[in-house]
């Protein structure tokens, strides 16, 4: 299959591309590189198109001779999109439109649309495909609107759209990301003093990445189509949980304290993943434990490009 991913040289992007590639598939990235990290795919032999995902013409025209879309290009963070709700509705609406019309156009088949549970918001957990969506920052909003128009499409075209709504993920070529895990992994590496947000109870579904591919992977062959998936661990961890956790990776050096509650944040978020196990015949391997160590060991070994050395230059001034 030919596959092009928007945001394919991003955190998830960057190993979804190499995943797809050694399942045999033909894969393009689609990337801006204003987050994305030309280090993180170099030397892989892909196809890219250097491009931004509001550029109609250039999205219609990158998506031309493409099987499917792995649509990943997105503003992600429920903090920005506070500071600036109509960016992050830009990117996130206008440019998931500018894709499955360009797909709708260039005769792509199927588009998978990475999602998040941001977009159920104040709803109780578990996290479930059949609860109304009720979001709480404009960035759960954004992707409420993305999915809208994913089964759109398929009601109105007939794209073979697949909604995918992630946990929160965590792995190798995070090392950009203001992720939790990311940012507790730095602040861990660097032996520096760390501020969680709330009191640490708050709790997250923590999946990781190489989980979430192989999800991807199989969302790309099912047969179902028109329809949101939850794919979690379904294990709720709080963020104290995890600090301790993480600490215990690195072998101590990192102290914690508490702070205020993160404006947009929702108390507690885990999912139910029995309809991915069921369609999708996906099911997690990885665990937390596991996958924090091998997330630590990838931080460690990985050269720091030159935002990390900036961060580090900042960490060392304050």
């Amino acid at each position: 299959m030919r596959v092009l991913v928007t945001g394919g040289a991003g955190f998830i992007g960057a190993n979804l591309v190499r995943s797809l590639a050694a399942g045999g598939h033909t894969v393009t990235l689609f990337d801006d590189f204003t987050t994305g990290r030309p280090e993180y795919v170099a030397g892989l032999g892909l196809d890219r198109v250097e491009a931004d995902i509001l550029d109609a013409e250039r999205v219609r025209q990158a998506i031309e001779g493409h099987d499917a879309v792995v649509h990943l290009a997105a503003q992600t963070g429920v903090p920005a999109s506070v500071v600036d709700p109509r960016a992050d509705c830009r990117v996130n609406v206008t440019g998931t439109l500018n894709v499955l019309e360009a797909a709708r156009l260039a005769g792509a088949r199927r588009i998978i649309f990475a999602s998040s549970n941001a977009s159920l918001g104040r709803q109780s957990p578990p996290a479930t495909e059949d609860k109304a969506p009720l979001p709480v920052s404009p960035y759960g909003a954004s992707k409420l609107a993305g999915e809208a128009y994913c089964l759109a499409y398929h009601g109105s075209f007939g794209l073979e759209t697949v909604v995918l709504r992630f946990a929160n993920v965590y792995g190798p070529f995070s090392a950009h990301k203001r992720s939790v895990i990311a940012e507790f992994i730095r602040a861990a590496k660097a032996g520096r003093h760390l501020v969680i947000d709330g009191d640490g109870s708050q709790t997250r579904d923590f999946i990781y990445v190489g989980d979430l591919c192989r999800a991807i992977n199989l969302a790309l062959k099912v047969e179902t189509c028109g329809e949101v998936f939850q794919i979690a661990t379904g294990v709720e961890t709080s963020i104290a949980q995890l600090a301790g956790m993480i600490q215990n990776a690195a072998g101590g050096g990192m102290s914690v304290s508490y702070g205020l509650l993160r404006q947009g944040d929702v108390k507690r978020n885990y999912s139910e993943i029995r309809k991915a196990q069921r369609v999708l015949s996906w099911q997690p391997v990885v665990s937390l434990a596991e996958g924090l160590q091998h997330t630590w060991t990838w931080f460690s070994a990985w050269p720091a490009s030159q935002g990390e050395a900036r961060e580090r230059a900042r960490e060392r001034l304050s």
